[in-house]
């Protein structure tokens, strides 16, 4: 199985998604906009028996991810999971109410968090159709996809529009044997988080924790191996209980 991760692979919840995959006995490729923290990562995996190579360029540009497929299959003949996992807000724009929110913000947002998805989908579905043995592709989401998303109205309507995407790339590609899926996360402890508003989100997590990158590694795994063959089009959320929990939980 041929893996590509792409953005942010070389750090936090990318980093862990690689090396998961890799684990999982997947060849990984690993693209990130840092060369740096490309090459560390496949040095990681390449030293504990793994064929990893790494892919630099930026998500914003679409010869860049069109390049991120076509290096990744000719690299390892063939392609058979894509991971999109960049994304956020507050680590690209101001995390302000949405009458303060500028269209330049909330553009970037938006490019950040769907475009470029939508962009490697369709290059990574074109590989998968032309081997004609179906694909999986896994997307990093968001609970704030599905709930109130206050000060990051940009993240919430791309992550929406995420969890939307992948239902339409189920519903036009599962007779083509091609699946999506989204892991919708929760509070995940990364660098790119501010760590004390992460403490503070806390109190309102049941499992009394923050996340961690290999509990959303662990899902995207799942979602793109054979145990999740029947699903496809799914959000699964790994939050630690805070969508389920109630005005009236303890």
């Amino acid at each position: 199985m041929s893996t590509l991760v792409i953005g942010g692979g070389g750090e936090g919840i990318g980093r862990a998604i690689s090396r998961a995959f890799a684990a999982a006995g997947a060849a990984v490729a690993v693209a990130d906009v840092d060369p740096d923290r490309a090459h560390d990562a496949v040095h990681e995996l390449t030293e504990s028996g793994a064929r990893a190579v790494p892919l630099v360029g930026d998500v914003r540009s679409r010869s860049d991810l069109d390049g991120f497929v076509t290096r990744t299959t000719d690299e390892f003949g063939r392609l058979d999971t894509l991971v999109t996992v960049v994304g956020g807000q507050v680590a690209f724009v101001p995390a302000v109410r949405l009458h303060e929110m500028d269209d330049d913000d909330w553009d970037l947002a938006y490019e950040m968090n769907l475009r470029y998805v939508v962009r490697a989908a369709r290059a990574a579905i074109r590989v998968f159709l032309s081997q004609g043995d179906g694909g999986s592709i896994v997307s990093v989401g968001s609970v704030a996809g599905v709930m109130a998303a206050p000060m990051q109205a940009g993240y919430g309507a791309a992550k929406a529009g995420l969890a939307s995407l992948a239902k339409t790339v189920a519903a036009e590609y599962a007779g083509d044997g091609i699946r999506m899926n989204v892991v919708a996360c929760g509070a995940i402890a990364t660098a790119a988080a501010n760590s004390a508003q992460r403490t503070a989100e806390v109190p309102e997590i049941p499992m009394g924790r923050i996340g961690v990158p290999d509990d959303a590694a662990a899902a995207a795994v799942y979602l793109a191996s054979p145990l999740a063959a029947y699903m496809t089009g799914q959000s699964l959320v790994v939050d630690g209980g805070v969508t389920v929990r109630g005005p009236f939980a303890t």
